[in-house]
């Protein structure tokens, strides 16, 4: 598999770079056969964010988890769940920190539990891992790590789960996964089954792999399954048998009769002039039908008019394309009415 994270890590080495912050929107490939009904692919879009550097503990960590949950919900995708554990917990725990086995198991006793910041108290209060000092530095970790999360307002929002597992070998620590939970608003819908739609962790070790001296920067991230969020949406607007829109245009300028490219330009040039995404056929005469059928197939709108009678009156049409319902405004006036417009919807 070829992520995001591997090429970062290698312009760190290459580059000398001990300290940088950066976002990442790019194509990744996955060897093994592709899910295509699952929104799983051998070739998609990512989109990463990765902290590098020194710091003080979980202060990076927090904040890519606070960067995930503002994505998530800014996306409205609905209500979602981000689990976090350790990679490879008990083979972390006993060869690398060099806890007991006993103790490392006691941990396993917590991997079927999941819970927020209740869970890592419960752990603390424990006897057996309260006794060694490694336990209570990794759950001291966790434990500041969800006082970050609750200082920004996210707590709710993860939950610790030992059980989960991320299937790269690089992650070295702290790991996490977002999935979409099924609301009640969603009920009638069909399960999508696309698994996490956001994920990340930390890899301390995976600069050193392309350093010739094997100096480590460690490292912490979020990836967004870009292609697996499209397919939700997609998915969910068709239920709704609603249509994929393929432009961005708020505003299309018309008109009903021959001649009037001119004055489709003036137009056109204050909605952009205004900040308002408009565009129009590159015709000299098109047809008023031909305008009209193109904004419904794309999703535009408004409808903005511009004939021989209107011009005469000096007022402008505005159509709404949903309604068909159609108002004379005043051409000095028909600007600030379409920002009105947009604003509302």
């Amino acid at each position: 598999m070829t992520l995001l994270e591997v090429p970062f890590a290698r312009y760190l080495a290459m580059n000398k770079v001990k300290k940088m912050k950066r976002y990442h929107v790019g194509k990744a490939w996955r060897r093994e056969s592709p899910t295509i009904v699952q929104g799983r692919y051998r070739e998609f879009c990512q989109c990463d964010f990765d902290i590098a550097g020194q710091f003080d503990p979980m202060i990076p960590d927090a904040e890519c988890l606070k960067i995930m949950c503002e994505i998530l919900s800014g996306l409205q995708l609905g209500d979602f769940l981000i689990k976090m554990a350790w990679k490879d917990v008990r083979h972390e725990m006993v060869v690398k920190k060099g806890l007991a086995p006993e103790v490392a198991d006691r941990i396993g006793d917590y991997v079927q539990c999941h819970g927020g910041v209740s869970l890592v108290e419960q752990m603390f209060q424990d006897p057996r891992l309260s006794q060694n000092k490694q336990a209570l530095e990794g759950l001291g970790d966790l434990k500041l790590l969800f006082e970050y999360l609750t200082l920004f307002g996210i707590a709710d929002k993860i939950s610790f789960d030992l059980s989960l597992a991320r299937g790269l070998d690089y992650y070295t620590g702290v790991i996490y996964e977002a999935v979409l939970l099924q609301t009640p608003t969603q009920a009638g819908e069909e399960p999508l089954n696309v698994g996490s739609v956001a994920a990340g962790g930390r890899y301390d070790g995976l600069v050193g792999m392309f350093d010739p001296k094997g100096h480590k920067v460690p490292c912490v991230g979020l990836s967004i399954g870009v292609e697996r969020i499209f397919y939700i949406v997609e998915q969910r607007m068709k239920t709704k048998g609603e249509k994929v829109r393929t432009t961005e245009t708020q505003v299309f300028v018309a008109t009903p009769q021959k001649n009037f490219l001119q004055e489709r330009l003036k137009l056109i040039a204050e909605l952009w002039d205004s900040g308002i995404k408009a565009e129009m056929l590159y015709k000299n005469n098109p047809k008023l039908l031909t305008q009209l059928h193109y904004c419904e197939s794309t999703g535009i709108p408004l409808v903005v008019i511009i004939g021989e009678q209107e011009l005469k009156e000096g007022v402008i049409k505005i159509r709404s394309v949903a309604s068909r319902e159609e108002v004379a405004i005043k051409r000095e006036n028909f600007v600030a009415e379409i920002q009105k417009r947009l604003s509302e919807s």
